[in-house]
Formats: C-alpha cells, sequence, structure tokens
C-alpha cells in the first residue's frame, strides 16, 4: 500500500529503489529490501492486470526503479458520480444506476468517438485505483490493529523470547543458549496463559544471528514485549544477562546479570521467568495473581541429564531424519543419567513419532517405542503438555483412536495453552474428521503464537485443499513457497493443481523438487502424469516406484495414489488394505483426501474407513456438497 501511494504520489516521475526504501524501512534498514519491493509492485500489477512487458499503470526503469504512468483525474466524489455514473431514466420516481462491469484489460470498439474512449479509459483507471485503494487501505488499517494492537483481539498481551546468544566462543555450545531461549518460552508460557502469550520457538529462532531492528522485530511477530538475553559459561558456572523491553517506546524495563552454579540453572530460569511476570504483571488486565515459580535444585546427575536433554531438543528442532537420530542418541543419554527424568522420556516419544512419517519407511517398531516413552513420561509426570501431546499423536496415527487423541490433544492445551505444536497437531486432527472450520481456528491459535513457522502456515493451505477450497489453498501454498521456494511440505500446491485441472502447473512444480532415487518423488510422479493423462510416463514412474519397494519397503500408501493415477483403482484398494496392516499414519487422511474420491463408493473402501474410526463422524460427503 505505501509504495502504491508512493508511487501516485510521484505519478510520472521516475521512483527509485532508495526512495522506496526510506519511504517504508527508513535510511538505516538492514534487510533483503529488493525481494520486499519485487513482491509489492508484482502484487499491484496483479490487482490492475498490468502487464510489465507492455505496461499501463507501473513502468519499470531497469536498474532504477519505477514510475507511475497512467493519468489519474482529481474529482470529488460528488463529481465523479454525476459526471462518470450515468444513470438510466426514472422509473417509480427512482433513478437507476447502469450495472456495469470492468476490466482494466478490457478492449474498446473502433467505432466508439475518440473522446469517449477517453473518459472510459479515465473511468477504468479511477475504478482500478479505487479498487486498490480501498482494498489496500482495509488491509492496511487491519494490519495496524492486529500487529499494534494484537491484545485487542486476542485478550492478552504478547512477548516473544529472542534467543539467546552464546558469548562462550565455543560454536559447539550453540545448544546450551538455544535450550536456555527454549527453557524460557516454557517457563514463561505457563505464568498467565489467559493474559500473556509467549511466540514459540519456530519463529523466534528466525532473528538467531539477525541484524534486524526490535521495532521490526516486534512489528512482525506482533508483541509488545522482548525478552533478550546471553549465556556465557565455563566447566561448572554460568552467567546469564537478560532484559526485557517494551516494544511501543523500546523502553528497557529492566536489564539484569545473574552468575549461578551451573546444577543450579533450572532454578536460575525459574527465578528470570518469575522477575519477568513481576515487571509485566501491572500491564495485565483482570489477571489471577501469577504463583511463584519453585524448581528443586539439580543434583550433579540430574544436570548431566538435562544438558543431555537440552543437546537432544537443538537436533530435534532440526526437524530432519539425521536429526532424529541425533535426538534419539542424546535422550537416551539423559536416561541413563536419570532413569527418572520424564521430559527426556517425552523427547523420546517425540523422535520416535516422527521419524517414521519423515523417513517413509513402515511405522510399527518407531510407534510402539514412541508409546512405550509417552507412557513413561505421563507415569512419571502426568502434567507434561508434550507427553500428552505425543501420545495424542500415536494414538492417532498408529491405534486411529480418535476420541483418545483428541482428550489427550486438549489436555496437552489445558496444561500449557501457550504450547504452539498443542494447537497445530489438534488442527491437523480436526482436518482429519473433517472439522474443517475448526481447524482452521484452531491453527489460527497455533499462528498467533509461532508466526513465522512454515510448517503452521503450509498446514492451513492443506486445511483448505482437504475442505475442497482449492483456490485457497493455492494462494497459501505460493505465500508460503515465496517465503521459502524449497519449504518440501509446500509441494502440496501440486496436489490443487491436479484437482482444478491445472496440470501443467502442477507438472512444473513436481519437476522442480525430489531426485530419482527418492520414492516420493517417484510416488507423485505416477500420479501426477496419470491424471494428467501421460499414461506412459506414469507407468515409468510407478515401475521405478515398485523397484525402490522391492529392494527396500516403503509405506505403502505412498503406492496407493500411483495406482489411484493410472485408473487401477483395485489395486489402489489392495495396497492400502496393505497400509491397514502396517498401521501407516497415511490413513489418517482417508476421509478427507480427494486422492481418494473415485474409490469412495467402493465398499472395500468403506470397510477401511469403518477400520480406521472415521464412519461415524460427520458424514464427508454432504459436507463437500456445501462448500
Amino acid at each position: 500500500m505505501e509504495v502504491l501511494l508512493l508511487l501516485l504520489e510521484e505519478r510520472g516521475q521516475l521512483v527509485t529503489r532508495e526512495q522506496i526504501v526510506e519511504r517504508i524501512w527508513g535510511k538505516d534498514a538492514f534487510r533483503d529490501t529488493d525481494n520486499s519491493i519485487n513482491g509489492a509492485i508484482r502484487k499491484i500489477r496483479q490487482v490492475l492486470k498490468d502487464d510489465p512487458e507492455q505496461p499501463r499503470f507501473i513502468q519499470t526503469v531497469t536498474g532504477k526503479g519505477y514510475r507511475f504512468i497512467a493519468p489519474i483525474v482529481e474529482n470529488s466524489l460528488e463529481q465523479i458520480t454525476t459526471t462518470l455514473a450515468p444513470t438510466k431514466p426514472i422509473i417509480d420516481g427512482t433513478p437507476k444506476l447502469e450495472s456495469a462491469t470492468f476490466s482494466p484489460s478490457q478492449s474498446y470498439s473502433d467505432d466508439i468517438p475518440t473522446t469517449t474512449k477517453s473518459n472510459r479509459r479515465l473511468w477504468s483507471v479511477l475504478v482500478g485505483i479505487s479498487i486498490v485503494l480501498i482494498a489496500g487501505l482495509s488491509a492496511y488499517f487491519a494490519w495496524v490493529h492486529s500487529r499494534i494492537h494484537p491484545q485487542l483481539a486476542s485478550g492478552r498481551l504478547m512477548l516473544a523470547v529472542l534467543p539467546f546468544e552464546n558469548l562462550t566462543g565455543d560454536a559447539g555450545q550453540e545448544y546450551f543458549s538455544d535450550g536456555m531461549t527454549e527453557e524460557m518460552i516454557t517457563q514463561l508460557g505457563r505464568l498467565d496463559p489467559q493474559h500473556l502469550g509467549i511466540i514459540a520457538r519456530t519463529s523466534v529462532m528466525h532473528y538467531k544471528h539477525s541484524p534486524e531492528q526490535l521495532q521490526h522485530i516486534g512489528h512482525e511477530l506482533g508483541v509488545q514485549y522482548v525478552l533478550e538475553g546471553s549465556v556465557r559459561r565455563d566447566s561448572d558456572k554460568v552467567r546469564i544477562t537478560a532484559q526485557l523491553i517494551q516494544m511501543k517506546d523500546q523502553t528497557h524495563l529492566w536489564a539484569r546479570q545473574y552468575d549461578r552454579e551451573l546444577s543450579n540453572l533450572l532454578v536460575l530460569q525459574a527465578e528470570i521467568a518469575q522477575d519477568i511476570a513481576d515487571e509485566i504483571q501491572t500491564a495485565l488486565v483482570d489477571h489471577k495473581p501469577i504463583p511463584p515459580i519453585v524448581q528443586p535444585t539439580l543434583s550433579p546427575q540430574a544436570y548431566e541429564a538435562y544438558n543431555l536433554y537440552l543437546k537432544g531438543q537443538y537436533f530435534w528442532n532440526k526437524r530432519t531424519v539425521a536429526g532424529f537420530h541425533e535426538a534419539l542418541g542424546y535422550f537416551q543419554q539423559a536416561l541413563a543419567k536419570d532413569p527418572t527424568y520424564a521430559r527426556a522420556y517425552a523427547g523420546l516419544a517425540d523422535a520416535y513419532a516422527l521419524i517414521g512419517s519423515y523417513s517413509g519407511n513402515p511405522p510399527a517398531e518407531a510407534m510402539s517405542k514412541a508409546r512405550a516413552a509417552a507412557l513413561q513420561a505421563l507415569q512419571l509426570d502426568d502434567n507434561l503438555p508434550e507427553a500428552h501431546a505425543a501420545l495424542a499423536l500415536i494414538v492417532q496415527n498408529y491405534d486411529y483412536d480418535w476420541q483418545t487423541a483428541e482428550k489427550e490433544f486438549k489436555r496437552a492445551i489445558e496444561l500449557n495453552p501457550n504450547y504452539a505444536t498443542a494447537h497445530h497437531w489438534y488442527a491437523e486432527h480436526l482436518t482429519w474428521r473433517g472439522r474443517f472450520d475448526e481447524a482452521l481456528r484452531e491453527n489460527e491459535l497455533a499462528r498467533e503464537l509461532d508466526p513465522l513457522s512454515l510448517i503452521i502456515a503450509t498446514d492451513t493451505g492443506a486445511t483448505l485443499y482437504f475442505s475442497r477450497q482449492y483456490d485457497r489453498a493455492i494462494q497459501q501454498f505460493t505465500t508460503v513457497r515465496e517465503m521459502d521456494p524449497d519449504f518440501p511440505r509446500a509441494a502440496m500446491i501440486a496436489s490443487a493443481y491436479i484437482q482444478k485441472g491445472m496440470f501443467v502447473e502442477a507438472l512444473a512444480t513436481s519437476s522442480k523438487r525430489g531426485s530419482t532415487g527418492d520414492q516420493w518423488y517417484w510416488a507423485e510422479r505416477a500420479y501426477l502424469c496419470g491424471r494428467a493423462g501421460q499414461h506412459r510416463e506414469a507407468e515409468s514412474a510407478l515401475k521405478k516406484l515398485l523397484d525402490l519397494n522391492r529392494r527396500e519397503s516403503v509405506d505403502p500408501m505412498l503406492i496407493v495414489p500411483a495406482y489411484i493415477g493410472i485408473g487401477n483403482n483395485d489395486q489402489g484398494i489392495a495396497w492400502l488394505e496393505k497400509a491397514y496392516v502396517q498401521h501407516s499414519n497415511g490413513l489418517t487422511a482417508l476421509k478427507v483426501d480427494p486422492i481418494y474420491d473415485p474409490l469412495r463408493n467402493d465398499p472395500r473402501f468403506q470397510t477401511l474407513m469403518r477400520c480406521v474410526g472415521l464412519v461415524n463422524d460427520e458424514p464427508l460427503v454432504s459436507t463437500f456438497r456445501n462448500l
């Protein structure tokens, strides 16, 4: 909006990129402004239907900037209405406005008088700009309201714990400073979640080693407070500095330095959290008193287990198969030091629960270990939200026990309403059951707590896709891909393209990802080419996929779409039945994924739906007809 206003103000004149940067971000901006400017210009052109090669509104001056070239008529609203809006004769005493449609790309007949064509072009320009101005101003004020005063919408203040800086000079200690960041997020998240929201780890880690100015960070995350800190440690001591900053005026409310024995680290974290609570307590309106935080002093052995747990979390957060294996090793070492450490068991459960999905291997062994770890964690500490969320994921994805999963997700959220992952996973759970409106609301809660999370943003698109809202899904996936073109989950945009019959776009998306040795690549390729009518290519891709399966067993759910794509529904159902025998988590989407629509009237498919526990929910067919 600001870019458009600047171009209008300087219409006919060259507006340099430097002028745009100064107008939008200020002279001392340290960020990737080029991509932001390109994106703004692209969006303006999309609304105006302006061709950059033959522009009618915005001309690009290569290497310099942009110029607004369309004529502008400055009239009052009354003049515009009376001069440019023709009326029909009065009928029943009421003047009738002509209804008309407008397209900026509209062509005009040669037999229209020049003056009439000129007036129409001016009217077209005005209408186009008015649409942009109205939409832009609405979005702008909504953005300002949500970013500067988000507590008015959510009923609570928001705080971000920025990544604690590692001052040890040893890159190998990054896990410790990251662990301190995550622990502070956890501690603060439990203080008064009804009135104080804490931004999740995924979003704040975006600013690790970042030169972004605090004001920009505050606006981007939508927070009123920021906690900054640093960590320095040696063999048995730690020094932590922390400062709490109020964003509206950049006021440093307090800054303190803490020197402690490493064995008392958890007590120190609780002390810092309590200090922060005391400082912002006056800003919380109508809140219950924040109880003091009490943490026991760790024994040397328990501290060693905690240190290993932090290393495990560091690798788990990488969300890669290799990272999960590293994490499992550290969690197991932590338990060897302290067999009563509930959080290490919860870490094991999380790692085992996700490793199967990320690797594409049959899940039985990993899920069995995940279940045992989650149950042990809850036996040791029934108030651990991470353990409840992990158990919910396990009984959902492996047992198809939807009622227990929902109860466990809700319990995790009840224990820590600021736990973004619990909201995110619960939103996915609601999606699988066809409760799309609830899922989108829950995902929005997750997004508020983790606004820069690509996976949360992508899964919003997935919910839209599963609810057959393909255009909105494509728009959401496109937004994610603009932030990270290589984010794997956002490749679901190809599925939305396929359902709309946009096979050229789907094939273009597919050709840019994966490798010829990747089972995911050949599965997608077989389905896509089959749906696009490229049967020879589809058969070839299916053969490659089956060859891979003979060498190393893959999840049968990857083979199902390949057969559906070539129209072999019998084999599609046969592989679905194999997937059920192996308890594949891919069956959770059976009720909602459009891929399975060709099978829905088959009695064998209906039997599978009952086996997976998805028949007793609200009938999905009628839901789809109403969308």
